[in-house]
């Protein structure tokens, strides 16, 4: 037990002789208000990672970490590291489609399937039924048949029907069969659904769904007889705006000299309009964000200036990032812990701070992650301004603490709780209690202090790790996919310990091309292929590793 621990056990260390070095209580909170009502205001909309409004809260932080004398630790001498994304897609306005001398309308008569690539073809349909070719079923839906050239129309269906115990269940995917349509020389396929017991396909484009060399669409509807007959004249004309955009991470950091580095970060984006996150039904609207995270940036910033001037906490250097990209899937924290700007292995612990906003009446602050380091019972310990923790040992979670557990470092999230304004336009300023985000400051710097002659934190692994959003599945494979991979296949980005896939002998960097029979090309077809087993069921798994291809047995 340090110093300063042996001074609050004895009820001698108060928190006004161990803050006596900082600004007043009502420097801080003018700071902090001023910090989430422009960070949360309509001019930078949102804030979405990639947009001019994510850009003008990366320069405001990064001018604010100017002001505490922060020495820039981003790319070329700057606080500022950028990385890249796929944008949401959008599709085109010139998208059409003529069927015979029928034109058809987008988004009424046909839709534009997320997997579809940009291009004009000039056909004549050629009908193969269900586009299957399986000779170890004894099914060959292209037999007699020369696709080349030629716009296939395909059921959406299978010989048995669409269910889980179907023998063309490998085939249910519809990219598998666009696919082996391109394989065989069609230049494009049009889907259409002659099943009623058959759910048709959605039209809803994603980033995480890459294309599959030609153009693709599903014909709403029943006419499918009268427009998709062999040999009818096609003109296809898909485009799909398929943006890569850049995001920004402010780095900086208050060096002491120290080889140890703690990692103090938050996120600075949002939803903007209403990125695919929202829970928003109606118009479009900003989404402020003020809790999600103004209030992060806020406490963070705070952090940095009080501890800039608090001599008995520089056993340390304290690194500062302000992450973009996390609401997208922790894209800016795990870019950099993927490209640090400084060796991982110097750092010592990671205090992530994601909406801490809204203390509740009960004085309840959520501590997450406990569990990646026995040094974090201090949680337990430590008693500034009447807080009380509610912890969790996962080093798993929705924010960017997640990417450095990852990496083999200690991290907990500060957490104050959801909220009815979750991710809604509703989230604004006006309902921020900043008295609340002042007490975590204070908690924060008391727990950083009794930290502070600990040396380097053990790192311990977590056994309550689930990432799969299991609620959709009825079984979990116990790996976190990297989100930022935009090869095919579903990259594993960690693995926890006695799930099904660490007893298979998955590794970290791995990426799974097959799943069952399921071909994985994306997060997509993963999560697919995940939805087909039941706990107990056994499985072939396929993988990529080193660029060689294993193929082991995983049990669910």
């Amino acid at each position: 037990m340090n110093a300063y621990r042996s001074l609050i056990a004895a009820g001698a260390l108060l928190p006004q002789v161990l803050f006596s070095q900082l600004r007043s209580d009502a420097d801080v909170l003018y700071e902090m208000r001023n910090q989430v009502r422009y960070l949360s205001s309509d001019r930078l909309e949102g804030r979405e990672a990639g947009t001019p409004g994510e850009r003008l809260a990366v320069d405001y932080i990064a001018a604010k970490f100017g002001n505490v004398g922060l020495m820039p630790y981003g790319d070329s001498a700057t606080y500022i590291q950028a990385f890249h994304f796929q944008a949401e897609p959008v599709l085109g306005e010139a998208n059409s489609l003529q069927l015979g001398r029928e034109k058809l309308v987008s988004g009424t008569d046909y839709s534009v399937l997320p997997f579809s690539a940009n291009g004009v073809v000039r056909g004549k349909v050629l009908r193969v039924s269900y586009g299957i070719q399986a000779p170890e079923l004894d099914r060959d839906d292209y037999a007699g048949l020369d696709p080349k050239g030629r716009i296939v129309a395909i059921s959406v269906s299978s010989p048995d029907g669409i269910h889980p115990h179907s023998k063309f269940l490998a085939f249910h995917d519809l990219r598998i069969r666009a696919e082996k349509a391109k394989e065989l020389g069609a230049t494009g396929v049009v889907f259409y659904n002659d099943d009623p017991a058959a759910e048709s396909p959605t039209n809803g484009l994603s980033s995480k769904v890459k294309d599959c060399g030609i153009p693709v669409i599903f014909l709403q509807g029943d006419r499918y007889e009268e427009l998709l007959v062999t040999n009818n004249p096609v003109v296809m004309d898909v485009v799909i705006q398929r943006e890569e955009r850049t995001a920004y991470n402010v780095v900086g950091m208050l060096d002491f000299g120290k080889q140890d580095i703690v990692v103090i970060g938050a996120h600075l984006d949002h939803l903007g309009w209403g990125d695919e996150g929202s829970l928003h039904r109606g118009e479009k609207a900003i989404h402020n964000g003020a809790d999600d995270n103004a209030s992060g940036i806020a406490v963070m910033l705070a952090l940095a200036e009080d501890l800039a001037n608090m001599e008995h906490i520089r056993a340390s250097n304290y690194l500062f990032i302000a992450f973009s990209g996390e609401e997208k899937g922790l894209y800016g924290s795990n870019h950099w812990t993927k490209h640090p700007t400084l060796p991982i292995a110097r750092l010592n612990y990671m205090i992530n701070l994601d909406m801490v906003g809204r203390l509740d009446s009960n004085n309840t602050i959520g501590v997450n992650g406990v569990g990646t380091s026995p040094a974090w019972a201090e949680v337990d310990h430590t008693q500034v301004e009447n807080l009380k923790a509610k912890t969790t040992t996962s080093g798993i979670g929705p924010s960017d603490h997640t990417s450095f557990y990852l990496q083999g470092v200690p991290a907990i999230h500060f957490f104050t709780g959801s909220h009815a304004d979750y991710h809604k336009p509703s989230d604004d300023e006006e309902k921020i209690d900043y008295n609340g985000m002042l007490r975590i400051t204070r908690y924060i710097e008391s727990l950083i202090g009794s930290l502070n002659d600990d040396g380097k934190l053990a790192f311990t692994k977590t056994e309550d790790v689930n990432t799969e959003n299991t609620p959709r599945f009825k079984v979990t494979l116990g790996v976190v996919p990297d989100y930022l991979y935009d090869g095919r296949g579903m990259r594993i980005d960690g693995i926890t310990e006695g799930r099904p896939a660490a007893e298979a002998g998955l590794k970290v960097g791995d990426v799974v091309v097959k799943l069952g029979a399921i071909e994985v090309t994306d997060m997509m077809a993963y999560m697919k292929g995940l939805s087909q087993f039941e706990k107990g069921d056994t499985a072939p798994v396929k993988v990529l590793r080193d660029g060689k291809e294993l193929e082991t047995n995983v049990t669910f």
